[in-house]
């Protein structure tokens, strides 16, 4: 086995209630959060934080919830979630975080198995998931709202924080320092359900520590400027944003202003002017497609410029990441191109952006080095729930695009026999929630947790390849890795989602949704009338055009991965219908299912065509 150490921890074990009081006392901002409200973004101070938190905590102290019990929490980003969170820890309570866009069924799955005693909820519609699910869930006992009524629930948390703040004396607010400082580092802070691609979700239970000591990490491998300030997005129910984009910040004092929505994000970069932003490949995919869409929708004199200036880009990047100052015509070439086009785009992130963070998928190679190019890095990184969740990261110092850096203190990464790649370390989960044997089966007794990735050791950079369980074996033994072919197909203007399949099968095939907004700007310059979704895809001209953008993309790969087949479908995999997990993975098996008719009228129609060169 190939092993890999991002060196030694550089931290004892410590606690998330120690980086909240530390930050309140280090730092005093007055703008430790921000939330948009009437329609400009409002400061609420560390002080406050610390006021509301200790309210809240002895609000459920005053309900009955104690130590060690669990506490849900259903909610959209917004500072009420950082100090509900903030709050169950320092009196020792494990939160549960759930998904916003979970159907009630599954909120149910998760409180009953959690046995949760108490869950919060953002307004009257996850009250109403709730006054659903709650004949279903025997441990629950009370219900509190973040809205102004109490329609949906047992009680608002104006009324919790009312009944937590008295008498509030010296003696209290000592003491209920003492008592959060008091956890201990091998604690469960967190129950953490996994998407669950494959099966039901687990519990992830994640300790006080591991996420500390990947706090800690975080702080060594990436530069904080001590004035910055970031726009949360990714829901907090997820680990990346969790800890990067809430403890992380916390203990580096950046400022934490939350969007009012994954809609709004163009608009709260431009509002808030963020230095750093933590986001999934998602948003550097649609950033980058709005950019070649703008570019090729102007007139040829801007056309020319966009590629010229993108050329010159290109090579600055090549010449910068072999370690080279470009200097002399190329540097001068490349402040006009920063000018001419690039400027605009930095504009669209506020203008003071450092540094972009992407996590949770893979993240095209090409887009990376377009961002980079253009003056915007994207430090890419890798990590599971299980793993609290960085287990590498690129960093200004240590950066290669088309991997995910190298592993972060305290880290440790192998790479099996079979490519799987294993990590330990202090990051690594205490075990799923009343699991013991998927535990056993995912830590193995040595401590390596088996991640479920393929990978390999590029001098000490670790690149992901695919996941274990999406690899695709045809019929006649090929192993294909549908990720990074997909996320190439995805750079195209056209394609909005990607999935191959073909496992067990002669060669593979794409299910193809478009991207809407540029196929029917094309369509309307063909002068085709209708603006019937279903009607366009059954064109000839239209799929003809899809094939061709499709295939276009994935030029030069070897015979059997090439896509044989393109199917077209008319709306986009989404969360609700099942199809993508809450972290927009693919679940390619219920992909595979729910569109059986349409994979297998592919394969048929195959069948009964010429075997031509390239497939």
């Amino acid at each position: 086995m190939m092993i890999t150490s991002g060196g030694p921890r550089n931290s004892s074990p410590g606690t998330l209630n120690q980086i909240f009081f530390d930050a309140v006392e280090r730092f005093a901002k007055p703008d430790a959060l921000q939330v948009k409200r009437a329609g400009r973004y409002e400061p609420i101070s560390h002080d406050t934080m610390l006021q509301r938190v200790r309210r809240i905590a002895l609000g459920l102290g005053a309900l009955g919830v104690r130590a060690g019990d669990r506490v849900a929490i259903l909610s959209e980003n917004r500072p009420e979630w950082a100090l509900t969170d903030y709050a169950c820890l320092a009196i020792g309570v494990t939160d549960v975080p759930i998904y916003p866009n979970l159907p009630s069924d599954q909120v149910a799955y998760i409180l009953r198995d959690s046995s949760a005693v108490a869950i919060f909820v953002s307004d009257a519609a996850q009250g109403a998931k709730i006054a659903e699910a709650r004949a279903s869930c025997p441990a629950l006992r009370h219900v509190i709202t973040f809205a102004d009524s109490a329609e949906g629930a047992d009680r608002t948390l104006s009324a919790l924080e009312s009944a937590g703040a008295t008498p509030d004396d010296e003696d209290r607010r000592a003491e209920f320092k003492r008592r959060a400082l008091a956890v201990k580092p091998d604690d469960v802070a967190t129950i953490i359900y996994t998407s669950g691609t494959t099966g039901e979700p687990k519990g992830v239970m994640l300790t006080h520590d591991n996420i500390f000591s990947n706090v800690e990490a975080g702080c060594a491998a990436i530069p904080f400027a001590g004035a910055d300030t970031c726009l949360s997005f990714l829901p907090l129910s997820h680990i990346f944003e969790r800890m990067a984009g809430h403890y992380l910040m916390m203990r580096t004092g950046t400022s934490i202003a939350y969007a009012e929505s994954v809609d709004t994000v163009p608009a709260n970069l431009v509002e808030v002017r963020p230095t750093l932003v933590l986001s999934v490949p998602r948003l550097y995919e649609k950033m980058y497609a709005r950019v070649l869409d703008s570019a090729l929708a102007g007139g040829a004199v801007k056309k020319r410029i966009f590629f010229w200036a993108r050329a010159v880009a290109d090579r600055w990047a090549d010449a910068t990441l072999a370690g080279h100052a470009p200097r002399g015509l190329l540097a001068m070439q490349y402040g006009l191109a920063q000018k001419l086009v690039f400027s605009k785009l930095k504009a669209r992130t506020g203008g003071r952006l450092r540094y972009f963070v992407s996590g949770g998928a893979p993240l095209a190679a090409e887009i990376n080095k377009f961002f980079y190019a253009a003056g915007l890095v994207v430090l890419e990184g890798y990590g599971l729930t299980e793993t609290s969740p960085v287990i590498a990261v690129n960093t200004p110092a240590h950066f290669r695009i088309g991997t995910v850096g190298q592993p972060v203190a305290g880290v440790e990464v192998g790479i099996a026999a079979d490519g799987e790649i294993l990590t330990r370390g202090p990051h690594v989960m205490k075990g799923y929630f009343n699991k013991p044997a998927a535990t056993a089966d995912a830590i193995d007794a040595d401590g390596w947790f088996h991640t479920g990735d393929i990978g390999e050791l590029r001098d000490g950079f670790l690149a992901i390849t695919d996941r274990k369980k999406d690899l695709i074996v045809t019929a006649g033994g090929k192993n294909i890795a549908p990720q990074p072919i997909e996320n190439k197909i995805k750079t195209n203007k056209y394609v909005s989602q990607a999935v191959m399949i073909g496992d067990k099968r002669k060669f593979p095939v794409v299910l193809i949704v478009p991207n809407w907004d540029s196929l029917e700007k094309w369509t309307r310059q063909q002068n085709v009338s209708t603006a019937d979704h279903a009607q366009l895809l059954e064109m000839p001209l239209v799929r003809e055009k899809m094939e061709r953008e499709v295939l276009g993309e994935v030029q030069g790969l070897a015979r059997f991965e090439m896509p044989k087949k393109v199917a077209l479908i008319e709306r986009d995999f989404t969360v609700e219908s099942g199809e993508l997990t809450p972290t927009l993975k693919v679940k390619r098996r219920v992909i595979d299912a729910r569109y059986k008719t349409i994979i297998d009228a592919l394969y048929a129609s195959a069948e009964h065509e010429p075997e031509t060169a390239g497939h």
